[in-house]
């Protein structure tokens, strides 16, 4: 039997296609501007917004991305040209659990929701194979919508993450532009907690946009097959989980992106010639690069 006669395998599919192209794409910048820890908070606080919205009676959705997207934009409001240092992000991140607890205590104690733990379970580990054709076509819009949005301001964005001061002096406008990216962060980050859940949706971000920085040092390049491994990676990850079901398909996901980026690694440090104590995830550009990123 064909896996695309089953009704949730297509509804995964299609929905994992549009996260993965806006987690590959958005996490490519993540990593070159070294904002991981962004991510990691924003996956904490995609939890707390959805146990807010539980606990209020409305669709967790509505809390996911309200939740990231606002307080994506609190770190850039709080941040140096649209960007939050480690400090701003740790208080933030405190506060946020803070809350994460209360309202799960609220949750929990409601009688309604006090005899169900699926809600929370799944946006802690995700439920992509539970979408319904809806979901999966709101969750593929969605994801086609902030891969457009990054594209249309990803020119401006490299120029701004290489070099954020020359990127001023020309008149780039780096802050409005942390605003923009951190807010499709935000959205990004809400709509991959459905694949592979809020504690595991960091790697679907930073791994596949790691790897493709160890294997090339062009911007471009580098945009485009972080988001085709992340594609390849979340579809390899369902097809795990549907021929091996005792494996849930975050951890299929999350473990084949995990392997192609150690894969790389490998090869990356076996390579000949490569220069020594240079971090992979911050390639070294060219002034040549520098500039095409500035040219319009």
């Amino acid at each position: 039997m064909s896996i695309f006669q089953h009704p949730f395998m297509v509804h995964a599919l299609l929905a994992g296609t549009g996260i993965a192209l806006a987690a590959g794409l958005v996490g490519y910048f993540l990593v070159l501007r070294a904002q991981v820890f962004t991510g990691d908070a924003l996956s904490h606080v995609a939890f707390t917004g959805a146990l807010a919205a539980l606990a209020c009676g409305i669709d967790l959705r509505v809390g996911l991305f309200a939740a990231t997207i606002l307080i994506a934009v609190l770190f850039a409001v709080l941040g140096e040209r649209g960007r939050a240092d480690d400090v701003v992000i740790g208080n933030v991140f405190a506060w946020i659990l803070g809350l994460g607890v209360f309202f799960l205590t609220l949750y929990t104690a409601n009688q309604s929701g006090g005899g169900n733990g699926t809600a929370t379970v799944n946006v802690l580990f995700g439920s992509i194979f539970g979408l319904s054709t809806s979901q999966a076509a709101l969750a593929l819009g969605i994801g086609v919508a902030v891969t457009g949005a990054t594209l249309a301001i990803a020119r401006p964005l490299l120029f701004a993450s290489l070099d954020p001061a020359v990127a001023a002096a020309r008149g780039v406008p780096v802050r409005a532009l942390g605003f923009a990216f951190l807010a499709l962060v935000g959205a990004a980050t809400a709509e991959a907690t459905q694949a592979v859940g809020a504690l595991l949706l960091l790697g679907l971000l930073t791994a596949p946009s790691g790897t493709a920085l160890l294997l090339t040092d062009r911007p471009y390049r580098a945009m485009a097959l972080a988001t085709g491994l992340a594609t390849t990676e979340l579809w390899a990850g369902l097809l795990l989980a549907y021929y091996a079901p005792r494996i849930p398909p975050s951890f299929a996901i999350i473990a084949v992106a995990a392997a192609a980026y150690g894969t790389a690694l490998a090869v990356h440090r076996r390579r000949p010639g490569r220069t020594e104590g240079r971090t992979p995830s911050m390639p070294q550009h060219s002034t040549h690069e520098r500039q095409a990123a500035a040219s319009t």
